[in-house]
């Protein structure tokens, strides 16, 4: 028989609500899964007055977290209040009192995954996490369980469904970025303030777990390239549509010759790939191993009940390893999972193929200087086209991609370019995946 689960559940916003109420909704039959009960003991919120009537009359509310971590009865913790403190706080002092803890904060864990990984395997309890990852996608189970016969090449997702909504819509409208952003708004996609989302910022917390867990390295942000979708333009998405592209902000991570790559940005995925065919709010990631080979993961990645069942499967697993030697339990990533791997990738030895577009004056020889600039950077053009430049005006625009050519290659050259008499603007730079 598992030991019996009592759980201290920090925070009753979205996730902690959706947990609790799964719990509730569907008690008997987690308990028949877990192979022991498992129930919510004290809850601590804020607003105490708020919760107090949402919950059964025999759990106990409170506004003080220490609470959680000082009742002997409680012996897993689940943070769910987001952010870095308290959160790390009680996180930390949970570890040290010997209790298991779940939690859905990805940004503390790739900030500080480091230190609470390493104390967890130092007291021998459990720090899970699918909740952090993609919502109710069960993707960190898929590469700790599922996958682990294979040696994972790459990760390639939508983790953000913010993102995906806004391009999806820009896409289907032709409307304005900043125009859709207001719809998400209200909507409820998108946050009052959405830079986290629309930056690529929660994308890269969510890639560098991933790639912590597929690759075994520490948490380092500092190491993931970010751009966001805010400098999209409407004609963009237009124009890789044309091309038989779709544009979707991806994370992406690969073990490659160079080191581990870690990029959260805009990318054109062909429109035949599944992964370019996933609209509105959700989420889909796409793991290749060796043995495995392509395989896709789809679902919501938001939301108080799809979170809450990432949590409440974590607490599942909990109850039914709660007695096993932590030796025998899957490792977490920490900096002793994998002490001989790879080292992370110069950002300017990524080499994928790419978009260009050239805003330029509309006269003779404009592209034959542009070709010669490529040619001199060893880049090699796979296709190109010129729009039709408006009667009453001199200007057009060259769009463009590219074969296959390094970072560094095409950003010596972009400079290059964009010094030319007869370029009119920015240029636009945005990569392709063909995730073949």
């Amino acid at each position: 028989m598992a030991t019996e689960i009592k759980v201290g559940l920090a925070g009753f916003g979205n996730v902690g609500k959706g947990t609790y109420d799964i719990l509730k909704r569907n008690h008997s039959l987690i308990g028949q899964r877990a192979g022991a009960p498992i129930s919510v003991k004290r809850v601590t919120a804020r607003n105490v007055d708020r919760v107090k009537p949402l919950v059964d009359e025999d759990v106990i509310v409170t506004n003080d977290w220490h609470d959680l971590v000082n009742d002997p009865e409680v012996n897993v913790v689940v943070e769910a209040m987001g952010g870095i403190e308290p959160a790390k706080s009680l996180i930390l002092a949970a570890i040290d009192a010997g209790k298991h803890v779940v939690t859905a904060n990805k940004a503390l864990l790739a900030e500080h995954g480091n230190e609470i990984f390493s104390a967890a395997q130092a007291k021998g309890v459990n720090v899970a996490f699918e909740a952090a990852v993609a919502g109710s996608i069960p993707i960190v189970k898929a590469l700790r369980e599922g996958l682990a016969a294979n040696r994972v090449s790459s990760i390639a997702g939508i983790i953000n469904g913010t993102c995906n909504f806004i391009l999806s819509t820009m896409r289907d409208t032709g409307r304005s970025f900043d125009d859709v952003l207001k719809e998400a708004q209200r909507l409820g996609y998108a946050e009052a303030d959405p830079t986290f989302d629309i930056e690529g910022t929660d994308s890269a917390h969510k890639l560098m777990l991933l790639s912590a867990i597929a690759f075994g390295v520490p948490v380092d942000m500092s190491k993931v390239h970010i751009e966001g979708i805010t400098h999209l333009e409407a004609k963009d998405i237009k124009f890789a549509e044309e091309l038989g592209y779709r544009i979707k902000l991806l994370g992406i991570t690969k073990y490659t010759d160079y080191g581990i790559e870690l990029r959260v940005h805009p990318a054109l995925v062909p429109t035949r790939r599944l992964l370019a065919n996933v609209e509105g709010a959700m989420n889909a990631v796409v793991v290749k191993g060796d043995a495995a080979e392509s395989s896709l993961y789809y679902g919501k990645g938001a939301g108080s009940e799809p979170t809450g069942s990432a949590v409440v499967a974590d607490l599942i697993d909990i109850a039914r390893t709660a007695e096993v030697a932590v030796s025998e339990r899957p490792r977490m990533p920490t900096t002793t999972h994998n002490p001989k791997a790879k080292s992370f990738a110069d950002f300017g030895d990524t080499v994928c193929s790419y978009y260009l577009r050239i805003p330029v004056e509309d006269k003779p020889g404009v592209l034959a200087e542009i070709a010669r600039i490529l040619a001199d950077n060893k880049i090699s053009i796979e296709s190109l086209i010129q729009k039709e430049a408006p009667l009453e005006d001199a200007s057009t625009e060259i769009i463009l991609m590219t074969h296959s050519t390094r970072e560094a290659d095409i950003q010596r050259a972009i400079r290059t370019m964009q010094q030319l008499a007869n370029v009119r603007g920015a240029i636009v730079l945005l990569r392709k995946e063909e995730l073949q």
